[in-house]
Order: C-alpha cells, then structure tokens, then sequence
C-alpha cells in the first residue's frame, strides 16, 4: 500500500487530521499577519480523519462539518512531536541550545520504543569484537548521558559485553523500562522543556512551505502552538503528513509487542538453551546491583517440540534481556499485517491478536522450559509497536552502499555502527558511517526535520538507522539544529552546516574525524 501526498507549493493551508483548507481569496492573500493568524485558527476542520484515505462515512457522503472556533495560542521557539527514543533527546538538545521548548507526546511519559518494545539498546559502539579491531563508544553525548543516569539508579546492565553472539554486536545495553521513563521525564524537566504528556498532535498549520505551528488537543481543550522550528519524532511522521511533506507507507515490516514475565530466571533460561545446544547471545553485566551476571540470552536453532513450532507460529523470538533477577524483560512477537499500521481499525485487529500470541508465549515458557512453570504476564506495551509506518521524503535518502561501506558526509551530525541484520550484514571493518544532516531535512519545507523510523528508504539500510542509539543520535542533531534555526530565524537548509557541527562537538557528539 503506498499514499503518497504533496505540499501545496504557494497556497497557504491549514492541515488538521487529514483535511485541509486551502486560502486562496485574494483578500485573505493580503491580510495582515494578525487577522491571518486569526483567520488560520478559526478555520474547521473535522477531527481524527485519517490521512490518506477518506474515511467510510466521509466517502458516503455522511460526514459532520465542525463549527470554526478560536483556539488558545501558546508560542515556542521549538517542538518536537513525539517523545520517544529521539523525541526525548531532540527536545534536551534544543533546550540546552537554549531554545523554549515544547515535547508533544500522547501517552503520559516519555520512552517510546526504548519503554515499550522492552529490549536492548543497539548499539553504543562500533562492531569491534566481529572484526578485532579497535574498541570504540561511538554514539556519546546525550545518549550517553542518559545511559550514566540510569547506571546511578541501578537501572541499567551498562555495556555489557557480548560474549557470545558478537558478530550481533559488541555489547548488550539493558535498561529498566520504568525508570527510564521516570529517568528521562526528569531529565527533560531539568533542562527546562514544556513538557505535554497526554497530548494529541492532530494537525499542522501552514503557510506555503513552512510550517506556522501545530493543533494539539488534550483534556483541557484544543490549543495551537506555534514555534520558529518543528521536529518530528511521532515514528509515525504525522507532523510531517500533516504538513504536507511527501510520504510513502511501504509496510515493510511486522508490528509487534513485547511482554516482560514475572516469576522466571534468565540463568536458568540460558543453562535451557545449553543444554539443548542452542545457545545464542549471551551478555553478562550489571543485575540487581551485581556486577557479571547473565543480562542477555537467545537461542539460535532451537530444537525442541512443540516448543520450536509453537514459538514459530506466533512470532516469537527466543532471545531476551533482564537487569533485574526473576524477570525476562521482553519476549517478542510479531505479527505481519497486511497493510500500514496507519489503518486505525486494521490495528485493531492486530492489537488483538498479539494480546492473543502473548498469552500464548507465556504458556509456552511455562510449559517447555524449566524454572518458569509459574510465569506470569508482568508487562506490555500499552499499544503494539511498529518499526516503520509512514516514510518521509528527506533532502537526502541513505542508502543501502552508504550504510555498508561506511561512508561518511560533509555535513553528517553522528556517527553509527551497528546493523540490525547482522551477521548477514555488517558495517565494513567494524567501522561506522556518517548520518547527513540533509537526511533529516524534510523535503519540501523549510523549518521541518525528521528523526528516528521516519527517515530512509531502503529496508537495508533502514534496519541500521531506526535502531534505538541511533535514532537517539538523530534526535541531538535534529533537536540541536532547529534551536540554533529559531535562535537564528532562518530555515534548515539556510543554517551553516559548522555552527551546527560545533554545537555538536561541545555537546560531547562523537566523529570519527
């Protein structure tokens, strides 16, 4: 299923759920800039129609026409929209840059896929045991930072060598699901962002090619926040699709949740898979405060009855990770489904039928492997997870070639090394590659960027760059580059790229050179 939708490129237009109003009156062209404002905010607009596509009723001819009204404005220099794995770190930057800053995010905390896929962190260094070479920490700054924070609570394995399974990656980084929304909640707050939890993003208000400011809707009403930049990190690219920037849906991956299970051992679960001679991954670090214990297993061919079927028919994957005793932080299944997981009513059949697959993970634990007769269901995600839903149209696509063979850019703003296909494909020599700048720019509009599962074309290469560090990576570029365009007034392509580059290197951002 593609969607593919471009920009008005020199009318004015208020996007909002997926319809728009174009002006086009010549009275309104020459208003001034405060009737215009006004204007733009009592514009109608139907709420929650999906982009895309018209909805079933609206295709009918059965639709409600919501009256104009005045909303509330709040002014920022920049937002971000989402506070997940890069919306957390784009919005510290750009506080940091100095910037006033709002996070949107429609939960109540932030984390997004570091919280609610449950997994490790992949990756904070380059591939070096695969290839004996030299050891590098090469995704630093925020990122990092926020790793240290977690160590000081106890909610982190730390970089936890592989030890098996390194041709994977060199290191396993767990976290403590929890703390690290309560981690990066305080952090944000400390460095003083506008914070808006519980918050919908649901249009874009825009003129010609840059965006004025966004509609978001809460529990205190419906609101326009205006700003001089916008980041997107809704992983959906909804900020974008409402802007008008040019997007695909290729559905190229299965959805997903994870469940953590209670009452269960991972040494244990490990000394199973030996003794079935499947070992996998295996990575010892930091576990209820003691140091070398067990914080990673999996299994490579698996072979046991029932257990190997069972777990085939439901997606499951046999590797997980833990930082605390008697709890498996997350075992995974996938489920395929048959179009984007921007059909509402579609992922409602999925959110149902991974709820049913979790179940039955759970039971196959406690009936095949020993120690985990009285697992338990301890944790999910409130909502499945995706890795990839809309594809937004950057100034530059990476590309598979650029990923592999470790090219690197004039105007990149971090450095990353890990491959989520690993072994079958790797980053050469156990190096890294640049991420541009230009491939977070939003193509089409001038004070949008993109970061995280939103950006990259290629499958290839979009199985290194949507990975968590990696997108965290994006977020500093991304957060940093729009407070240093609002602090400047101007668009993203009009910012040089080494006052960008030099705010990167005093926030402790790595490059290779």
């Amino acid at each position: 299923m593609t969607t593919t939708m471009m920009r008005p490129s020199k009318k004015t237009t208020i996007s909002l759920g997926g319809r728009s109003r174009v002006i086009q009156d010549s009275k309104e062209m020459s208003m001034d800039r405060r009737e215009f404002s006004k204007r733009m905010l009592m514009a109608g607009a139907g709420a929650g129609l999906a982009l895309g596509a018209a909805p079933a009723a609206l295709a009918s001819g059965d639709y409600y026409e919501e009256p104009a009204r005045k909303l509330p404005v709040r002014r920022f220099d920049v937002v971000v929209a989402g506070a997940g794995t890069a919306g957390v770190v784009a919005a510290l930057a750009a506080a940091r840059q100095g910037a006033k800053t709002a996070l949107i995010e429609g939960k109540g905390y932030p984390g997004g896929t570091v919280t609610e896929g449950g997994t490790a962190l992949h990756s904070f260094y380059n591939l070096w045991k695969a290839f004996d070479v030299e050891k590098r920490l090469v995704v630093q700054g925020i990122p990092q930072e926020l790793i240290d924070r977690l160590m000081k609570v106890g909610a982190c394995s730390g970089h936890a060598e592989m030890s098996q399974g390194f041709n994977y990656d060199s290191v396993c980084t767990c976290i403590d699901t929890e703390m690290y929304k309560l981690v990066t909640f305080e952090m944000l707050v400390e460095a003083g962002v506008s914070v808006f939890v519980n918050t919908l993003l649901t249009g874009a208000i825009v003129d010609g090619g840059r965006v004025r400011g966004v509609i978001v809707e809460s529990r205190s009403g419906r609101e326009a926040f205006y700003a001089k930049s916008f980041v997107d990190c809704t992983a959906y690219g909804d900020l974008a699709a409402y802007a008008g920037a040019e997007y695909t849906e290729p559905n190229d991956y299965p959805v997903c949740n994870s469940v953590g299970m209670g009452n269960v051992c991972i040494d244990t679960y490990h000394a199973f898979l030996q003794a079935n001679n499947a070992v996998g991954q295996l990575a010892k670090g930091m576990r209820s405060g003691q140091p070398d214990q067990i914080v990673r297993a999996g299994a490579e061919r698996l072979d046991v009855p029932g257990l190997t079927e069972g777990a085939w028919a439901i997606g499951m994957s046999m590797v997980t990770t833990t930082v605390h005793d008697n709890y498996l932080m997350f075992i995974k299944c996938n489920f395929k489904m048959s179009v984007s997981p921007t059909d509402r009513d579609a992922v409602a059949q999925a959110e149902l039928e991974i709820r049913k697959r979790m179940a039955q993970a759970v039971e196959l634990f406690r009936r095949y492997v020993p120690g985990c007769e009285k697992a338990f269901m301890a944790r999910t995600s409130p909502k499945l997870c995706i890795r990839r839903a809309r594809l937004i149209k950057c100034d530059y696509d990476i590309t598979h070639e650029d990923v592999i063979e470790g090219r690197h850019f004039e105007d990149e703003i971090m450095v990353y090394g890990f491959h989520d296909s690993a072994p079958r494909l790797q980053i050469k020599d156990g190096g890294t590659y640049g991420f541009p700048y230009r491939a977070q720019r939003v193509a089409g509009i001038e004070n949008l960027l993109a970061a995280g599962m939103l950006i990259t074309s290629n499958h290839d290469a979009h199985m290194s760059t949507r990975n968590t560090v990696c997108s965290m990576g994006q977020g500093q570029g991304a957060g940093t580059a729009a407070a240093l365009c609002a602090a400047r007034n101007c668009g993203t392509r009009d910012l040089p790229y080494g006052v960008l580059r030099d705010a990167l290197n005093q926030a402790g951002v790595y490059f290779e050179s």
